[in-house]
């Protein structure tokens, strides 16, 4: 078996030559499936994972624009339409400078075991472009949303594929996409994108669902020894939506946050983070963190990482792979009890391998984020219901959908003789639904 996965990992490789993002996660999917397959040939015989790696559609176009003073300016627009076998593709659109076909494939192929192991019927995608938000105007952002819609509305539908947001892709962008796709096809399809503004049929808890729901996660970890956030010290990598809401959880439940970060450095505050003044800097002036530190009379590194502060808890909020062997190496001479993904791929192998080893407590993010889309497919029964839930519901239901997520895979990993092991529980639960559901709609 492990020569069959290594030649499936050598035709993807071969297939996909320089999207290394992609090669990354698919590996770390690869490595914990051998007992599954040993254990369901049929898998093997319908070529489920070769399936798997081939998305089932790719869609790259080009985003022609004009900016403010007058020029053409041109980006390239991409929707990986992954896997459809659970539903219609669900997953969110990235704006930044690094997008190009292997990151938007490598979390399409990530979003696909997230989707499954929320129980919800929605199957994986993902897309966006290598248009930079940052520095742009209101008018530029909508230029180039109504631009890069009027290509893609005509793979979307609430039934076929249903965006939502990401790095760079707030509700702001959100909000033009949505109005360009409404002008063109003259439908109010509120299924069509989420992560839509409360005023026209967005969902409570959903800006905060994605950080919420990765503390929620690591709270349930700590549980099975014991353990909890109250009086625990925190630090936090990104300071954006994920980030923040990671936060306010995390301080919800006792924890002290004394760390958070940009591309630019990190801020250590001793006195704990002081959440509205980070938002008010982060959200609405659109400033580094150095700004907040200088009016917190905080302390900001430059060109460095958080991890190094140190902590008990640490959750990993920004970016793929910012979260390397040293880094992991610092956090476990820190003490660190438990990591937590509430962005995707955050941290390399390597480091999963190092806290692993130290005995941390390890969710990665395909379990830990999903809150994100899990409060997005409850937007889309909101939608499709014509209702809007309160607060305290959704938060509820966003609960329930974490403390299940954690224990199946904790049972999965129990069930495959790697007790404790949520890299391994995700990776097999979250495959095994969907190859299931592969097999029931046939060669397709």
């Amino acid at each position: 078996m492990k020569e069959q996965l290594a030649d499936i990992l050598d035709q993807v490789l071969r297939r996909n030559p320089g999207e290394r993002e992609f090669h990354q996660a698919v590996r770390e999917v690869f490595e914990s499936l051998e007992p599954v397959l040993r254990k369901n040939p049929q898998y093997v015989d319908a070529a489920v994972l070769e399936r798997l790696c081939e998305p089932e559609r790719q869609i790259i176009f080009r985003v022609p624009w004009v900016d403010d003073s007058g020029r053409v300016q041109i980006n390239r627009g991409f929707r990986v339409e992954y896997n459809s076998a659970l539903g219609p593709f669900k997953g969110g659109l990235r704006f930044h400078p690094s997008v190009y076909l292997g990151i938007v494939k490598f979390l399409g192929f990530e979003q696909v075991f997230k989707n499954s192991l929320t129980g919800m019927p929605i199957g994986g995608g993902k897309g966006g472009s290598d248009f930079d938000p940052r520095g742009r105007s209101q008018g530029e952002v909508m230029r180039f949303c109504q631009s890069f819609m009027t290509e893609l509305y005509r793979h979307l539908g609430e039934h076929t594929d249903v965006p939502a947001g990401d790095i760079g892709v707030g509700g702001r962008e959100i909000g033009y996409l949505f109005g360009q796709y409404k002008r063109i096809t003259n439908r109010w399809e509120a299924g069509v994108l989420t992560g839509k503004g409360l005023s026209w049929g967005g969902s409570l808890v959903r800006t905060e669902a994605t950080g919420y729901g990765t503390v929620l996660f690591a709270e349930r970890m700590l549980g099975t020894r014991g353990q909890s956030f109250d009086g625990r010290r925190v630090v936090v990598s990104g300071a954006g939506n994920v980030a923040q809401y990671a936060i306010q959880k995390a301080q919800q439940l006792g924890g002290h946050v004394v760390g958070c970060s940009d591309s630019t450095g990190y801020v250590l505050d001793e006195r704990g983070i002081d959440l509205p003044l980070l938002q008010q800097v982060r959200e609405a002036e659109r400033l580094p963190v150095s700004v907040y530190a200088e009016r917190r009379g905080a302390t900001f590194v430059p060109g460095r990482r958080v991890w190094e502060v140190g902590a008990e808890v640490a959750l990993p909020c920004a970016t793929q792979n910012e979260l390397d062997e040293d880094d992991a190496a610092a956090l476990a001479r820190s003490g660190v009890l438990a990591v937590s993904e509430g962005a995707n791929m955050p941290t390399t192998p390597a480091a999963v391998a190092l806290l692993t080893e130290a005995g941390v407590l390890f969710a990665p993010g395909k379990a830990a984020n999903a809150g994100g889309v899990a409060t997005s497919a409850l937007e889309m029964q909101q939608n499709a219901s014509r209702d809007a839930w309160s607060f305290e519901y959704t938060e509820q239901r966003l609960a329930g959908i974490m403390h299940a997520i954690h224990d199946r895979c904790l049972t999965t990993a129990d069930a495959y003789d790697a007790p404790g092991n949520y890299v391994v529980g995700a990776n097999i639960a979250g495959f095994t639904k969907v190859a299931d559901a592969m097999l029931a709609l046939g060669v397709v």
